[in-house]
């Protein structure tokens, strides 16, 4: 997930992409699910704007034009709202605008941006430049693009022809407009980040009493209180603990909600806990002296953990508290009649070490040329349906209505394709049987024996609905071959020393059934740079897929006992996000920019400047 961890060498971490959760094990995973369902988001970083122009047309009389630009968001629905002016800059055709439009950037969103220069009549030179009504103003060209494409480029800099909405085309590009720069500038504080190595001391122990040892049934029999006074005689005599402590820190809104933006890693059996580092986005938390709250809780396997005690204190509160080799005792809201108190406990939070670095962010490896490269695998197994059947989930939609299938491949591939230079994209298919042979776990989408890649998203959803009807769909639902497909390619580009990060979207309808294969594979596959996106399609019970999500299950493990490096599986039903606000695309990509920079800086791999 994208928020800060406590790995130095695989996940230094924050919310909005300046590292990623490297926690591994059970508890960790469990602890991740807790920290997901409470808010966290995916990457974002904020870009600074700034605009100049060149051979404007003159639009004045006796002077030259007196040019504006203003910046509208343009929504999936065509929808346009105004988001920012820049101020006027008097006669002249090259103008360059002081002012900046900060912007969120949003990864796993496309964020349609359109420029438009106008001509501010003299008679308005005195008139602040958010009162000017545009319509009596005079248009001197605009232009359109995603925010995507222009932080990919190395210099984060797009030059625009300007074009005339009211002319045709013809008279376009017969007439001059001149041209639009739009440069962009991640601001510093997206890059900086405090690390920090908290330690408590004297966690008190009620860990024994708290969590369930007992269930519904047995909880006042004669059995669960035997069993309650074992573990009471090995307490006593063993010493025994069974405390699990982590910390959750998160901010605190005007609202006065609580957001976590960071967590740490589940020690086991400790009342003095020294967790390792978290690195935390400043960014992220608002500034240094944003409030925010630090709680400590006793890890509980049924995802209901326990709240150990919690301080509140800024980023500039925990410096001093560094500073000062001081600790803050933790306090547990305590029900008083009505209302709550704070009782101070004995145990303590320090911070033993604090520093302030800038970080290379995944907006400057894209800046310094890596890509991400897009590829599919489809699931063609007899389960979806008769594809010439309106009730398949492979049918074509005379329509134009989009399947389950195409509208995962197109909204994925909407957002990926900015960040592929050629995009040509490797599409394949599994679990049919192509004409006059065997069953196939992985075959070519474009029907060629040759090469697997096709020309754009276009040629994806072109490829697919011809193999629809060029295969006889069969199965099993096999995902080992695809993936170690990709992981080839991937491995290839990497003895290639290319600057390219490849992402697989797996689209499937039933459950796989070569679970320890695909372990086995994904496991081999997460020290290579790739990720892999799954999507379950259609109405099928997809519980064991999560296994292969490290955020809803426990770290992956192959068959001869290895631990994935790293989580580099994401999977999301259809169904869940088809009626909610939030898109496949987001649930999908939300974490894999910290998955990219996971793999980079566990290899110390870093962008060309």
């Amino acid at each position: 997930m994208g928020n800060c961890c406590s790995d130095v060498g695989g996940g230094m971490a924050a919310v909005g992409g300046t590292a990623a959760s490297a926690a591994t094990g059970n508890q960790n995973d469990a602890v991740d699910m807790f920290f997901k369902s409470r808010g966290i988001h995916g990457l974002f970083s904020q870009i600074e704007l700034s605009f100049s122009a060149s051979n404007l047309q003159n639009r004045d009389v006796f002077s030259k034009s007196d040019p504006m630009v203003v910046v509208y968001i343009k929504e999936r629905d065509g929808a346009i709202t105004e988001v920012f002016r820049t101020e006027v800059v008097l006669n002249s055709l090259n103008p360059t605008w002081i002012t900046k439009y900060t912007i969120t950037y949003h990864f796993e969103v496309v964020q349609t941006l359109l420029f438009h220069v106008f001509d501010v009549d003299t008679q308005f030179h005195n008139v602040d430049v958010k009162m000017l009504k545009l319509e009596e103003q005079q248009s001197l060209g605009e232009a359109c693009c995603a925010l995507s494409e222009i932080v990919i480029k190395p210099n984060r800099s797009l030059t625009f022809d300007l074009v005339r909405r009211e002319e045709s085309v013809t008279a376009t590009r017969s007439q001059h407009q001149g041209k639009l720069t739009v440069h962009a500038e991640e601001c510093i504080s997206s890059k900086t980040t405090a690390e920090m190595v908290l330690r408590c001391s004297d966690l008190e122990s009620k860990d024994l009493f708290s969590k369930s040892v007992c269930t519904a049934d047995l909880k006042h029999s004669y059995f669960c209180y035997i069993f309650l006074g074992i573990l009471v005689i090995l307490w006593c005599i063993c010493g025994l603990i069974l405390q699990d402590p982590f910390l959750v820190i998160s901010k605190l809104v005007e609202s006065g909600i609580s957001i976590p933006v960071c967590k740490t890693e589940v020690l086991k059996n400790d009342l003095n806990p020294t967790w390792k580092p978290v690195f935390l986005n400043i960014q992220q938390v608002g500034s240094k002296d944003s409030p925010l709250v630090i709680e400590c809780f006793n890890f509980n396997s049924n995802g209901k953990h326990d709240l150990i005690g919690k301080v509140q204190k800024s980023l500039a509160d925990l410096e001093k508290l560094h500073s000062g080799r001081e600790g803050e005792n933790l306090f547990l809201p305590t029900p008083v009649g009505h209302d709550f108190q704070n009782k101070i406990l004995k145990g303590k939070l320090f911070v033993d070490k604090f520093s302030e670095t800038v970080q290379h962010t995944f907006l400057d490896y894209l800046a310094a040329g890596f890509e991400l490269n897009f590829m599919v695998a489809i699931d063609f197994t007899a389960s979806n349906g008769n594809p010439r059947l309106p009730d398949s989930l492979h049918y074509i939609d005379p329509s134009g209505r989009l399947n389950a299938y195409q509208k995962a491949i197109y909204e994925v591939g909407e957002v990926l394709q900015f960040y592929d230079a050629d995009k040509r994209f490797p599409a394949w298919g599994f679990g049919a049987r192509p004409i006059d042979g065997p069953v196939s776990h992985c075959f070519n989408l474009n029907g060629s024996s040759n090469y697997c890649e096709v020309e754009g998203i276009r040629g994806i959803m072109m490829a697919y609905a011809s193999a629809l009807f060029n295969v006889s769909l069969a199965g099993p639902t096999l995902f080992g071959h695809v993936i170690n497909k990709a992981a080839l390619i991937a491995s290839q580009s990497l003895a290639n020393d290319a600057q390219k990060y490849f992402v697989l979207l797996i689209i499937t309808d039933g459950v796989v059934t070569d679970l320890q294969e695909t372990k086995d594979a994904l496991v081999k596959a997460s020290d290579l740079p790739l990720s892999i996106l799954i999507v379950g399609v259609g109405g099928a019970d997809f519980k064991e897929m999560e296994i292969l999500d490290a955020d809803k299950g426990e770290r992956l493990e192959s068959s001869t006992g290895r631990v994935a490096s790293r989580d580099i599986v994401q999977f999301v039903p259809f169904r869940d996000v088809q009626s909610g606000e939030i898109s496949i695309v987001q649930a999908l990509l939300a974490e894999l920019p910290t998955q990219f920079l996971t793999y980079m800086r566990s290899r110390d791999i870093k962008p060309s400047t």
